[in-house]
Parts: C-alpha cells; sequence; structure tokens
C-alpha cells in the first residue's frame, strides 16, 4: 500500500479504496498520536451531504473511541465551518468527510489540528506509518477509559454567526442566485444571505446523497449562468460539494473564477489599508493576467505550488492575509485558515459594494488569457516517472520553444486524482487545446493505465 495522505488528506472510492475499515484505522491512530497516548483527545467529525458520509463518519468514530478519544459529531456542515469550530469545542482536532468536488461515489477525510490548521506533515506520517505497519499496539481501554460520542446543536447557528459577522452591510433588494451543489452549503449558504436581506434564488440545494456536484456547483456554473440572466439577478455564486470553493457569475451571466476573486479582492483590501505589504498569494495556475493586473495596482504576487495547503503555508510564511486558486479557493487569513466559499462571497460582495460597480464592469477590468488545460488519465504509481521522462520532456521542450514570448507549458501530477493536468497559457485558445493534448496524448500511451 502506497501513502494515506495527499495534499487534501485521504481520498478514493467509498467503501472500495477508502473502506470503513481504513476509516477505523485512520480514527484509531489519529486518536493515538494526537492523544499522544496519554489523554483523551476530543475530535469533531463533519461531513458532506453524499451517501458514505454516514457509513465513514461512525467507522472513523468507533477507531477514535477505541482508544480513548472522545467525538463531536457537527452533521453535514462545509469544511470550513468544521476549521473554524474546532476553536470554539476547544477540541483537538476536526475531521472533514468530503471528496470535495469529485462525484458521488468518492469520498475523503481530512484532518485540521485544534487550531484549525490542516494536519503538520510529520503528524500525518505518523499516523500513516501507524495504520501501515499493521502492528499496533495500544494500552487496553476498557470500562470508563472508552471514548464517547455526542451531537450538538448549535454547529450551524455558530457558524452562521462566524459567517454574517465578517460583513457589515445590508443587502436589502440585491438579488442573488446560490448554487449549492446539492452540498454541505445546502442550508448554510441560503440562510446567511436571507438573513442579510437579500432576494435569493437557490440552485441544487436538494441532496438525496448521489446528486452532489452532479451537473451543478462550481465546477458545472451553467445552470447557474441562466437563472442569473433569466430573474435578472446582481450576482451568482457556486459552491462545490464541501463549500470550500467559490465561482461567480456575474449580471451578464459570465463566469468569474477564482483569479477574478483575487483581484477583486485584492484590490479592495489595499484599498482599505488591510493588505498586508500590499501583496497577495496565487499559485503557478494563476493567470497571466492575474499578474498584470496586480501590478497596475501596486500589489505584487507571491506565487507557490498548486493546492491551499501550500497557499496556506507560503501565507503564514509571508504575512499575506489573501491568497487563492483559480478553481476557487480563497483564503482571507484575517477570518479563516482556509478556504471558504461562503465567506469569500460575502468579501466579494464587500468590493463589489464599495466600487459602486455592477459586477461585470469589475469583471471587464481584468484581462485573463486563455489557457488550456488537459487531463492525462495515468496509472498512479508511475506519475513521478511521468514527470521524469525523456520522451515526455522532451515533447514538452518542443511546446514550449512554439509558445516562447508569447505563452507557457505548465504540467502538475493532481494531489488527489490519478491525473496529470497539461496547461498551456497563450494566444489562441484553439492551438493551445491542440498542443496540451499533443502532450496530453504521449503521458497517456506511456503511462495510462493498461
Amino acid at each position: 500500500m502506497g501513502r494515506l495522505f495527499g495534499t487534501d488528506g485521504v481520498r478514493g472510492v467509498a467503501n472500495k479504496e477508502l473502506t470503513a475499515t481504513l476509516a477505523y484505522e485512520i480514527g484509531r491512530a489519529a486518536s493515538y498520536v494526537l492523544g499522544n497516548g496519554n489523554h483523551r483527545p476530543v475530535f469533531l467529525i463533519g461531513r458532506d451531504t453524499r451517501i458514505s458520509g454516514e457509513l465513514l463518519e461512525n467507522a472513523l468514530a468507533a477507531g477514535i473511541m477505541s482508544v480513548g478519544g472522545d467525538v463531536i459529531k457537527l452533521g453535514v456542515l462545509p469544511t470550513p465551518a468544521v476549521a473554524r469550530l474546532v476553536r470554539h469545542y476547544e477540541a483537538d482536532a476536526g475531521v472533514v468527510i468530503s471528496a470535495s468536488h469529485n462525484s458521488f461515489e468518492y469520498n475523503g477525510i481530512k484532518i485540521f489540528n485544534g487550531k484549525g490548521f490542516k494536519l503538520d506533515d510529520r503528524i500525518e506520517e505518523k499516523i500513516e506509518d501507524i495504520i501501515l505497519a499493521k502492528e499496533f499496539q495500544h494500552p487496553e481501554y476498557v470500562g470508563e477509559h472508552v471514548g464517547r460520542c455526542r451531537p450538538v446543536e448549535d454547529a450551524f447557528s455558530l457558524y452562521k454567526q462566524d459567517l454574517l459577522n465578517t460583513i457589515d452591510t445590508r443587502l436589502d433588494g440585491m438579488k442573488i442566485v446560490l448554487d449549492t451543489a446539492n452540498g454541505a452549503s445546502y442550508q448554510i449558504a441560503p440562510a446567511v444571505y436571507k438573513a442579510l436581506g437579500a432576494d435569493v434564488t437557490v440552485l441544487s440545494n436538494t441532496p438525496d446523497g448521489i446528486n452532489i456536484n452532479e451537473h451543478c456547483g462550481s465546477t458545472h456554473p451553467e445552470n447557474l449562468q441562466k437563472k442569473v440572466v433569466e430573474v435578472g439577478a446582481d450576482v451568482g455564486f457556486a459552491y462545490d460539494g464541501d463549500a470550500d470553493r467559490l465561482i461567480v457569475v456575474d449580471d451578464k451571466g459570465q463566469v468569474l473564477n477564482g483569479d477574478h476573486v483575487l483581484c477583486i479582492c485584492g484590490k479592495m483590501l489595499k484599498s482599505q489599508g488591510k493588505l498586508y505589504d500590499n501583496k497577495i498569494t496565487a499559485t503557478v495556475m494563476s493567470n497571466l493576467g492575474v499578474h498584470k493586473y496586480m501590478e497596475k495596482q501596486g500589489i505584487s504576487v507571491d506565487v507557490t505550488g498548486v493546492g491551499d495547503r501550500y497557499v496556506l503555508e507560503s501565507m503564514l510564511k509571508t504575512g499575506s492575509v489573501l491568497g487563492g486558486e483559480q478553481s476557487g479557493h480563497m483564503i482571507f487569513l484575517d477570518y479563516t485558515t482556509t478556504g471558504d466559499g461562503v465567506l469569500s462571497s460575502l468579501q466579494f460582495i464587500k468590493a463589489i459594494q464599495a466600487s459602486g460597480k455592477k459586477v461585470s464592469e469589475m469583471g471587464e477590468e481584468i484581462v485573463i488569457y486563455p489557457q488550456a488545460l488537459v487531463n492525462a488519465k495515468v496509472n498512479p504509481e508511475y506519475k513521478k516517472e511521468a514527470m521524469d521522462d525523456s520522451d515526455v520532456q522532451a515533447r514538452i521542450a518542443e511546446v514550449e520553444k512554439k509558445l516562447e514570448g508569447v505563452g507557457r507549458v505548465l504540467i502538475r501530477p493532481s494531489g488527489t486524482e490519478p491525473l496529470i493536468r497539461v496547461m498551456l497559457e497563450g494566444e489562441n485558445t484553439e492551438e493551445l487545446k491542440a498542443d496540451a493534448e499533443y502532450i496530453a496524448q504521449l503521458i497517456i500511451e506511456k503511462f495510462g493505465e493498461k
């Protein structure tokens, strides 16, 4: 068995790769490590709406309690809610059961520490070592030493109030459409916007355990685009399954991704004197247009690897208070320790109100260069070999020479899926797509599943 934790926790097809047995072992090992073998750790557990959530939740809780840990079940709540509430309940850790934007058959387990940050790599390694060794011996936790499990009733209202505390304006008369992806935000997002007085239309808010992310949410904003235009809304917001991402649709039905949100919110924070050292944090995937727009605003851009984990690590080192990804993960470090789609949308609303402009007018100020992204599905065991392969490198160099001076090539392995992502940026969309497929095809031929 390979290593368990990727860039966003443990993930796989539920009950096949991520089994109840593995969830139990993760709970047991995490409880032992975080309890240091000598105290009763407290774990929060939250989940999204996918059908396997309860299966994994109960297995994980059983593992935690078998080694003396206590469990507080939060029920269905966004990932960022768990990260925020872990401090309120003075827990040792918060666990989220979700596979984010993936389809319903997948699920995942990611763990936050007692301060709401993702677990340190060294702690994850200790947990992995215990699981993979299959020789875990622990003292007998019997009688009064067995852990307990309890639900709470105030988690939703606490998180809702936390979100409302991040905005100091009313939204009366404002038309907003929300697409909650049949996921973890299906109750909280409408509740927050209605409390602010907005005229709210909600899409994809009837989860059945199977329809999470299904042709909806941040990865499929088409329905949201149509509805915004149909009802004459001022703006539309789409979240993913665990609600840590945000994609915006403007008043004309045009999609604004995380790069737009970074630019618009970065400009707002600078004008308010709240942008530390006049810089933001972005990833290597961020569009060239972000850098050019920020340069005009007098804002510098720190660049880091793809993944909100790496964005946050960079922000903590540099003091940056705003960071994010093109995919819609936004971190407003003055408010939260992880991506939060609903909070990000509230900050975006503040920026639009401060500008006095329509969302489309703000978006049109940012020139986004064409990009093409092609996913090459590969055998997970050969991701690194594929990246280092001489034939693949030669083909990349061939395309880079073609784009020299007008674009770039970025090849990176997915941290959560058996994919190598081939991204090209330049001037001609059709040519970029063809060149991306040219590279991807070779990767698939040499390292795809046989």
